[in-house]
């Protein structure tokens, strides 16, 4: 079982592309003919120039939606496709479950001709969120297992190239940082399944931070606290693309 077959059930209603983050991610594919997507989950930001899909859970591939790319049940390590066989390798949000990242883009790098491009973030940054910094240290703890630091990742690639992917305040996709200007979501159970950082940390570790938020959202504590975010339209929290042409 992958982690994705106990963690990924609700993905289908929580994580939904974001447009501004899809227009992101299409930038960086410009031009690119044909694209494999690795871990490519419910299929969330796969371009129209999918030719395949490469995801090991079942769950997940159960929840891509008719008319998506076709699917293969494997892993980053040992990508199905022939060597220069497409255009450009995508990573959304997946490398960070990858069993050896290194043979990982190796694969991403083999398979591709042209681009690789990998949505991640910079624990670093994200860190310093309010949600684990003021009342989820232990959650904080799970990303930063969870993370792969871009030193290394760029380390992976010949001349990378580092994006910055704001947040918006109304982000449809609930990744970890999404509901930065709506702190209620994260007490909502089936939103709290759809990240990683909460999903895969033991719920009594959670309780009493959670308690507090609440009890903070009631009595305005939170708005008081983050009044200076409540009028912003994004925010930087760490996510980043990260792009190299290859050589060829």
């Amino acid at each position: 079982m992958t982690v994705y077959d106990a963690t990924g059930r609700t993905y289908a209603l929580t994580r939904r592309p974001d447009p501004r983050i899809a227009e992101a991610i299409g930038v960086a594919l410009e031009g690119m003919a044909s694209v494999v997507n690795v871990g490519a989950g419910t299929g969330s930001y796969e371009p129209g120039r999918t030719v395949l899909a490469v995801e090991p859970s079942r769950v997940m591939i159960a929840q891509r939606p008719v008319g998506a790319a076709p699917a293969v049940r494997a892993v980053a390590e040992y990508l199905p496709v022939r060597s220069g066989a497409v255009d450009a390798a995508l990573a959304v949000l997946t490398i960070h479950h990858w069993g050896d990242l290194e043979r990982g883009i190796a694969e991403m790098v083999r398979v591709a001709r042209r681009r690789v491009a990998i949505l991640t973030w910079d624990h670093a940054v994200f860190r310093e969120f309010w949600l684990v910094r003021d009342y989820l240290p232990a959650a904080a703890v799970t990303d930063a297992r969870l993370a792969v630091s871009l030193g290394r990742l760029t380390g992976l690639l010949e001349n990378p190239e580092v994006r910055v992917v704001p947040v918006p305040h109304d982000c449809v996709d609930g990744f970890g940082g999404a509901y930065w200007r709506r702190p209620e979501a994260y007490l909502d159970e089936t939103v709290q399944a759809g990240m990683s950082m909460l999903a895969l940390t033991p719920k009594p570790s959670l309780q009493q931070g959670l308690s507090r938020l609440s009890e903070d959202l009631e009595t305005g504590a939170w708005q008081n606290r983050y009044a200076d975010l409540l009028e912003r339209p994004h925010l930087d929290l760490g996510y980043r693309l990260v792009t190299a042409n290859l050589p060829g």
